[in-house]
């Protein structure tokens, strides 16, 4: 992809993401938990665009905003089926040593799933800064890589947002993201206080906002000027197909509202309709909602 407009000044965009594309291979089970069993027949099992930069880059994009997408994946088939995926999206990609990363999900009828992810690890490996320098970006999206870890001092100036996903807000992996990003997503999934949790996020670190998801209960939002806030789940728009992709694209819809300098209680209302359309389609992230869908079913 080209680096530079034609008058070669820097690339301004909406949004850049930073890390977080994989491959998921979804197997769709008769229950959750699966017990054992030495053999079940199940529906085909799918290989599709997954993993969480990707949903946010791919969600962003499809909500009409200018996005630059900037990781690492490997010279193998799991990384050619990425860039086909995000073809239509500016995207800028290093090698990644142990090959691309991958999940397996299993998912159940009701739609909750079990992932089990690879994260090919390769210790030292960094985000080389060149893919992304050069991007004027409006806000920043920084998936919970290692590789990403060292980013922050490169995007001074410009808001930050993570996701750290299903977080027990103990482990340390996740603090740097936490304390250095201004607006925090993260699951309650692992959380038996979310509140303090994100009170602590508040405290310690630069955020004035966090999002706690909570599926079908909706989300708490914290910021620094008022306590916890409850907001419900949008409906469903249809019969749930799965829930994979959904906590990544509310927050392509949260962001959306952001950028379109919407209140915070639209933002939260763009991010759970945005989350419900993604339960009730196919695959992770292959059919994200559109802005006119988005603006319809918000305003209905």
């Amino acid at each position: 992809m080209t680096r530079e407009d034609p008058a070669g000044q820097p690339v301004t965009r909406d949004v850049l993401v930073l890390g977080g594309a994989g491959v998921d291979t979804t197997v769709y089970v008769p229950e959750l938990p699966l017990p054992y069993k030495d053999t079940y027949q199940v529906p085909p099992v799918v290989d599709r665009i997954g993993n969480t930069g990707a949903g946010v880059a791919l969600g962003c994009h499809a909500l009409g905003l200018g996005v630059t997408f900037a990781d690492l994946i490997g010279d193998d088939p799991q990384g050619a089926l990425i860039r086909s995926a995000l073809r239509a999206v500016d995207c800028r990609w290093g090698p990644a040593e142990a090959g691309t990363r991958r999940s397996v999900l299993l998912v159940g009828p009701d739609g909750r799933r079990t992932s089990f992810y690879d994260a090919k690890v390769t210790p030292g490996e960094l985000l080389p800064a060149e893919l992304y320098t050069d991007v004027r970006p409006r806000h920043v999206h920084v998936s919970i890589m290692d590789f990403c870890r060292h980013v922050y001092p490169d995007l001074e100036g410009v808001p930050i947002s993570t996701d750290l996903h299903d977080w027990d807000g103990a482990g340390d992996y996740q603090k740097d993201f936490a304390y250095r990003s201004d607006l925090v997503f993260l699951s309650a999934a692992a959380l038996g206080d979310p509140a303090a949790t994100m009170r602590d996020i508040l405290e310690r670190g630069r955020a004035h906002t966090v999002v706690c998801t909570r599926g079908a209960d909706g989300c708490l939002v914290m910021t620094r000027d008022e306590g916890v806030r409850a907001f419900p789940a949008a409906p469903l728009p249809g019969p749930v197909e799965d829930s994979n992709g959904a906590g990544d694209a509310f927050v392509s819809g949260f962001l959306y509202g952001t950028l379109r300098g919407r209140p915070l209680e639209e933002c939260v209302r763009l991010g759970a309709v945005a989350g419900a359309h993604a339960c009730s389609v196919p695959g992770t992230h292959e059919s994200p909602i559109t802005e006119s869908l988005l603006l319809a079913r918000a305003a209905g």
